[in-house]
């Protein structure tokens, strides 16, 4: 019987072999040396004005994820710990049948995100190698680093209580063999080069640079917020191009300490200073207040990994904003306990100053401490995030506290905050992706029961409150905790590429 073309393009395929397997054979004849990994390397280290970086050849990587396998167990990795993932690109409108597997890790940024926004000095970028190295010993947990990542390469693990990441094998590099990653890759899509450092270029210049270097910025976030090293090289990209699980709507993690913490300090400090700013001082009114503030302050210790090691928080003033914000907690903390106890102390010498100091310093304070938190969030750079979103979440639930027994101004603080909502919700309906439509269909889809929830329970709220302010209080907090909620689960994580169905929570 004569052969057609597709039995003998079905004859050939039976003969190929993957990558994996020809690697496999290779090693089996013991045609694989340790120096057969030499080119993959730099022979010396970097010069003064250069770094290690990661190099990915994209036409030679297949996704096998012999790399990923690789640096998982030589690592020691725990289950569903991976510091290196494979994903995948799709062409977009100019290109729709274009696909490309990628490979990264971390990104060894020059500016690197994790290390500026750590609070305890975890992070150090070697001056020799360039290799932003996570220091586990002085880690305690907070997982802050993974909100100013772009690119979710720290990891948590909870069996550590502590976050760990890629350091490309460092201590391989030393002695000249290659990282794990590199040695596994059948097809050597990955090699470690040497770049140049741009320490003198201006911001514009830089973003040029490092967006040209980092081909696949326009997938994540602008590469200039961190200005990572990677090298993607050896294929043209569609200008189109995006993340395959671009539009897959999953909820980020809800860090329920961290919605407990923002809910109850921010309502904490409404009643304390809004009992003595816009009404004679209740202590009834201080002193759930304060019960509220400290409930707040004891959920944040349970967001902590390592809460024992917190008190090294004064190493990230300089560039952390958590560590300000815990800075300035631990200031205003004392501030709720002397309204409250001090009216039922002895007579002391300067008793009644103390007393109108702590009165008078309890809002600006409290407002700092605010302050302080919604600049955590803005400075990651996401656009739910943003600075003005924040604050009028924030310094609106403190508002909507302090103004508890006034129900008008109390109504039109919370029209006002769900008026804000009800537009954000809008970006929904836009055709073209972005971080703000991708936050408002994850409302409008898989959150919605928590939407629909704070919107009735907020308007209940407003009701109750015009017959009884008091009773309205659990009303209001159980609507701002479901606004927290919303809040870290419904942000846009940016991150590398994934698979469809792959969701990423922090």
């Amino acid at each position: 019987m004569m052969k057609t073309l597709i039995d003998e393009l079905l004859a050939q395929q039976s003969q190929l072999q993957t990558p994996v397997a020809c690697f496999s054979e290779r090693h089996d004849q013991h045609a694989i040396s340790s120096d057969s990994y030499r080119q993959l390397i730099p022979l010396s280290k970097p010069a003064q004005d250069e770094q290690y970086a990661f190099e990915v050849a994209l036409d030679r990587c297949t996704g096998c994820k012999a790399c990923v396998s690789a640096c998982h167990s030589l690592n020691g990795l725990d289950d569903h710990e991976a510091w290196r993932d494979t994903g995948l690109l799709l062409g977009g409108s100019a290109a729709p049948t274009w696909q490309q597997t990628v490979t990264s890790a971390c990104h060894h940024c020059e500016d690197p995100g994790c290390l500026n926004g750590c609070p305890v000095g975890a992070y150090e970028k070697e001056p020799d190698t360039g290799i932003v190295r996570h220091l586990d010993d002085q880690c305690i947990g907070c997982s802050y680093c993974i909100l100013k990542c772009p690119y979710d390469v720290p990891k948590y693990s909870h069996k550590r209580g502590i976050v760990r990441k890629c350091d490309m094998c460092h201590q391989r590099l030393a002695v000249g063999e290659a990282p794990a990653c590199v040695q596994a890759c059948p097809t050597e899509a990955i090699r470690i080069v040497t770049v140049k450092k741009s320490p003198a270029l201006s911001p514009l210049a830089a973003g040029t640079l490092f967006s040209a270097r980092f081909s696949l910025s326009s997938t994540l976030a602008n590469s200039t917020i961190t200005r990572p090293t990677t090298q993607y090289v050896g294929r043209s990209i569609p200008e189109t191009h995006h993340a395959a699980d671009r539009a897959t709507l999953v909820p980020q993690h809800a860090h329920w300490p961290l919605v407990f913490m923002l809910a109850l300090t921010q309502a904490g400090i409404g009643l304390c200073g809004g009992a003595f700013t816009f009404s004679n001082a209740s202590f009834p009114h201080n002193l759930l207040g304060a019960a509220l503030f400290y409930l707040g302050m004891t959920a944040s210790v349970f967001h902590l990994g390592q809460p024992l090691k917190a008190w090294r928080f004064f190493l990230g003033l300089k560039t952390s904003w958590l560590s300000r914000e815990i800075l300035a907690f631990s200031l205003f903390a004392p501030i709720p306990f002397f309204l409250t106890a001090l009216p039922f102390t002895p007579d002391f010498p300067h008793k009644s100053q103390l007393m109108a100091l702590s009165s008078h310093s309890i809002l600006p304070m409290g407002l700092l401490a605010i302050f302080t938190s919604a600049m955590i969030y803005h400075d990651t750079q996401r656009s739910l995030w943003k600075i003005h979103r924040t604050a009028l979440r924030f310094f609106g639930t403190t508002a909507a506290f302090a103004f508890l027994a006034q129900p008008l101004i109390l109504t039109a603080i919370l029209l006002i905050k769900l008026l804000a909502e009800y537009v954000y919700l809008r970006h929904a309906r836009q055709e073209d992706w972005s971080p703000d439509q991708h936050s408002a269909r994850l409302q409008l889809g898989p959150l919605r029961p928590i939407i629909t929830l704070r919107f009735s329970l907020a308007f209940l709220t407003i009701c109750i409150a015009w017959r009884n302010p008091f009773a309205a209080l659990p009303f209001l907090l159980a609507t701002e905790i479901l606004e927290r909620q919303l809040f870290f689960q419904s942000v846009q994580s940016p991150k590398m590429p994934g698979y469809p169905g792959h969701g990423c929570s922090n």
